[in-house]
């Protein structure tokens, strides 16, 4: 039996396709007619003898489970093929191309402008982009190759995900400056000295359940008194003596957006740190662009 044939061409209008879920917009995308790219789709489905797509009448297309595992592997597929025509042309001395990362909402303004700024200037000609966002968005960029890797937390995280972890995170106590717990001289603080105060939490899926689960661990039941999703919020809101707040990044200066200043106490608690790791998909191959980014992750977190 014959290996099954197929083309880079039809690698490309399939891809471009699966992800649109639209002939028309692939074939928009590409420049070509909308009958070339589904004629290319057929060949190549006949070649290989498993359907990909199916094609609803009025309503686009839709992955079948053969082609959703398939579209993970073009993804790797055309990446190191264009990286292979790149790595040719410039007789591998430099790295070229382009690079998508992930990062988690409240890592990014800590971590990713130095991280930027640092492979731009090892890597000039790689352009690199990213995207912010929680955990659920962060792993669906991934899955669908959106982004090649991830900076996130090392929690909720499946097994088709594979992590490196490249630093840790410990949890602190946030209070307003003139609160009582901040007056103390070792600016150190036990969870069970929280159990009276209204707290400002963190509202981010799976955030939220972590930081909560902190207290409830060392019997505190946790009041609420108000839910914020912005970092820089629940700061503001802590510096106004709104509450107490739980959280895992620290930043250098004190002062909140409103003016008003926050103090960072820490826990006398034996309590884990988080996990901060380097994400992609399992059994896909990385970039040397992607390796070079994570090795840059590892290398500063590790400084």
């Amino acid at each position: 039996m014959s290996e099954p044939s197929f083309t880079l061409v039809q690698l490309r209008y399939f891809e471009a396709a699966a992800r649109h879920l639209s002939m028309t917009a692939a074939s928009n995308e590409l420049l070509v007619s909308q009958s070339a790219v589904s004629t290319a789709i057929a060949q190549l489905e006949k070649e290989m003898g498993v359907q990909f797509l199916l094609r609803h009448h009025a309503r686009g297309l839709s992955l079948t489970t053969a082609g959703e595992e398939f579209y993970k592997r073009v993804l790797d597929f055309l990446a190191h093929g264009a990286e292979l025509v790149e790595t040719a042309r410039q007789s591998g001395t430099e790295l070229v191309g382009t690079l998508a990362v992930g990062c988690f909402a409240t890592l990014a303004p800590f971590r990713l402008p130095g991280l930027l700024a640092e492979f731009e200037a090892r890597h000039p000609r790689v352009h690199l982009s990213f995207r912010e966002g929680e955990h659920h968005a962060l792993k669906a960029a991934l899955r669908s190759g959106a982004t090649e890797l991830a900076l996130l937390y090392g929690y909720d995280l499946d097994d088709d995900i594979e992590r490196e972890v490249v630093g840790t995170a410990s949890p602190y106590v946030l209070v307003a400056e003139d609160h009582r717990l901040a007056r103390r001289k070792r600016r150190k603080v036990s969870l069970r000295d929280l159990a009276d105060e209204p707290m400002v939490l963190l509202d981010l899926p799976h955030s939220r359940d972590y930081l909560q689960s902190i207290l409830s661990d060392a019997g505190v039941r946790p009041r609420i008194r108000h839910r914020a999703s912005g970092y820089e919020t629940v700061r503001a809101l802590v510096a106004n003596g709104h509450g107490f707040a739980l959280l895992n990044q620290r930043p250098p200066d004190e002062t909140t957006y409103s003016g008003s200043r926050a103090v960072a106490l820490e826990l006398t608690d034996d309590v884990p740190s988080l996990e901060i790791v380097v994400a992609s998909m399992r059994g896909v191959r990385l970039t040397r662009r992607a390796q070079e980014f994570r090795d840059l992750c590892r290398d500063l977190y590790a400084g």
